[in-house]
C-alpha cells in the first residue's frame, strides 16, 4: 500500500523565517518613505502573499509593486538567510522520509527563492517537488499553490496532506478536499488554525507521524 504524498508549508512550519520577512518588509516600506508597522502587526504578514499584505497598507498597485521590487531586493542579498530550523522538524522529516511517504513543499515565497532555501537546509533534498509562487504574482494563493503541486506530482487530493501553521494552509486543503494539520509552533496560533477548520492541531514535528499512518 503506498504512503500518502505531505505538503510542507515553509515559513512557520520548517523554518522561523520571522527575522528575515519582518526586515524585508520593513527595508520596503521605508524605501517607500511608508511609516513601517509593529513587529507584532508585521508578523501576521508570514504566511499570505506579499502583494495581498502590501494592498491594504500602500493601496496603489503601483506602489505595491515598488514594495515588491525592494523586499525582493533585500531579500536576495540578506533575508533568504535570516532564519532559524524549528527544533524537531529535521528529524521529522527524515523520519516521515525513510518510512515511505512522498514529501513537498507548498509555500506562499516566490518559488526561485524557496528552493534557494531548501537547498541550504539540512534535510531539503528529501522534498520531491517544491512549488512557490511566481515573481509576478499571478501564481500565489495557497489554493491555486496547492493546485500546481497536485499537478505537478499527478496526486490525488484524496492521497495528500497538507501541513502549515497559517488558516490559507488549512483553508486552501479544504478547497481541495484534502486532509489537513495544523502547527503550533509557527505564526498563526491554536484559535486560527480551529476557526479555519484544521482537521488535526500538533504541538511539536514528532508529533506528525502517528497522524499519516
Amino acid at each position: 500500500m503506498s504512503r500518502a504524498t505531505l505538503f510542507f508549508d515553509l515559513d512557520g512550519t520548517l523554518i522561523d523565517s520571522a527575522v528575515g520577512i519582518t526586515r524585508c518588509i520593513a527595508h520596503a516600506l521605508t524605501q517607500l518613505e511608508h511609516p513601517v508597522p509593529s513587529e507584532e502587526e508585521l508578523r501576521g504578514w508570514i504566511g499570505p502573499s506579499l502583494r495581498t499584505s502590501f494592498m491594504p497598507l500602500l493601496g496603489d498597485p503601483a506602489r505595491v509593486e515598488a514594495a515588491v521590487e525592494h523586499y525582493l531586493e533585500r531579500f536576495e542579498s540578506h533575508g533568504w538567510l535570516e532564519h532559524q530550523v524549528y527544533a524537531g522538524i529535521g528529524e521529522a522529516i527524515e523520519v516521515l522520509h525513510a518510512d515511505g511517504y512522498r514529501l513537498a513543499v507548498v509555500t506562499a515565497k516566490n518559488e526561485p527563492h524557496a528552493r534557494r532555501i531548501l537547498a541550504h537546509l539540512p534535510f531539503g533534498h528529501r522534498f520531491e517537488e517544491i512549488v512557490g509562487a511566481t515573481i509576478d504574482g499571478r501564481l500565489s494563493h495557497k489554493a491555486d499553490l496547492i493546485g500546481e503541486a497536485l499537478r505537478r506530482l499527478g496526486a490525488s487530493p484524496d492521497a495528500c496532506w497538507m501541513i502549515g501553521d497559517r488558516r490559507m494552509d488549512i483553508e486552501g486543503a479544504r478547497h481541495h478536499g484534502m486532509r489537513n494539520v495544523g502547527v503550533l509552533w509557527g505564526f498563526g496560533g491554536e484559535q486560527e488554525l480551529r476557526d479555519a477548520g484544521a482537521d488535526h492541531l500538533v504541538m511539536s514535528p514528532a508529533r506528525l507521524g502517528p497522524l499519516f499512518g
